[in-house]
C-alpha cells in the first residue's frame, strides 16, 4: 500500500504535465485548425521541453519511478489514444478530400471505432502506442507549420534554422512508427536510461539545452517582422 502511494505521488505531477501537453495541442489542432506561427510553435515546444527537463533534473527519482511504470499505465494510454483519435478525426473533417467527400462519414465511424477499440482490446503497452500516434500528429503539425513559414516568409528573412523543426519532426515520425509496431522497445529504452543515473541526467540536460534553443529560435529567429512597403 505504501509503495502504491509513493508511485501515485511520483506519477501525479507528470500526468498533469501530460494533460497540459495534450490539451494545448488539441486546442491548436481543433480550435485553431492546426494554424500556428513557427515562432509560437517553437517557443511552445521549447517551454514544454524545458519544463519536463527541469522537473526531471530536480526530482530524478520521482520522475524515474513515473516513467518506469509509464509503458503499461492505463490512464495515460486512454488519454493519449482518445486524444489522438479526436485530433485525427478533426484532421479528416478539415481536409479537402474531393474524391472521398461523400464517404467521409465512414472514415469517422471506422477510425473512431479503431481508437475506442484500442482502449478495450489493445491495453498492453497502450500508453506507448497512444504517445506514438499523438506524436505522429504533432509531427504533422510541425511539418505543416514549417512549410507555411517557408511559403509565407520572404526569402531575405527566411532562416535555415527552420530545418531544426523539420528534421526533428521526421525523427519523431520514424521513432513513433517504430514504437507503434514494437511498443516494448520503449520499456527497453527506459530500462537502459535508468540503469545508470548519469544517463538520465545527460538526457535531461540535452533536452533542457534543446528546449532553450527552440525558445531562442522562436523569440529571435522565427519571429521576423513584416517587410517594409518599400
Amino acid at each position: 500500500m505504501n509503495e502504491q502511494s509513493k508511485e501515485s505521488e511520483a506519477t501525479r505531477p507528470l500526468f498533469g504535465f501530460l494533460l497540459a501537453f495534450v490539451g494545448v495541442f488539441l486546442y491548436i489542432g481543433i480550435k485553431m485548425n492546426n494554424v500556428i506561427s513557427l515562432a509560437n510553435l517553437s517557443v511552445l515546444l521549447g517551454v514544454f521541453l524545458v519544463a519536463i527537463a527541469g522537473y526531471s533534473l530536480t526530482k530524478p527519482e520521482a520522475v524515474g519511478q513515473a516513467i518506469w511504470v509509464f509503458p503499461r499505465a492505463n490512464a495515460p494510454g486512454y488519454l493519449l489514444i482518445l486524444a489522438a483519435t479526436v485530433w485525427f478525426l478533426w484532421n479528416i473533417k478539415i481536409e479537402d478530400m474531393a474524391d472521398y467527400r461523400e464517404i467521409k462519414h465512414y472514415f469517422y465511424i471506422g477510425f473512431g471505432a479503431v481508437g475506442i477499440g484500442a482502449c478495450v482490446f489493445l491495453r498492453d503497452f497502450l500508453a506507448v502506442r497512444g504517445l506514438a500516434v499523438f506524436m505522429l500528429l504533432l509531427a504533422k503539425l510541425m511539418l505543416d507549420t514549417q512549410r507555411n513559414y517557408m511559403l509565407a516568409t520572404p526569402e531575405v528573412h527566411m532562416s535555415e534554422w527552420r530545418l531544426v523543426i523539420a528534421v526533428w519532426a521526421y525523427l519523431i515520425i520514424v521513432v513513433s512508427m517504430w514504437l507503434v509496431i514494437s511498443p516494448w522497445r520503449m520499456r527497453d529504452m527506459i530500462e537502459w536510461v535508468l540503469a545508470k543515473p548519469g544517463r538520465f541526467a545527460v538526457k535531461n540536460w540535452a533536452r533542457l539545452g534543446f528546449g532553450v534553443l527552440l525558445i531562442v529560435l522562436g523569440l529571435v529567429v522565427f519571429g521576423i517582422p513584416e517587410a517594409s512597403p518599400s
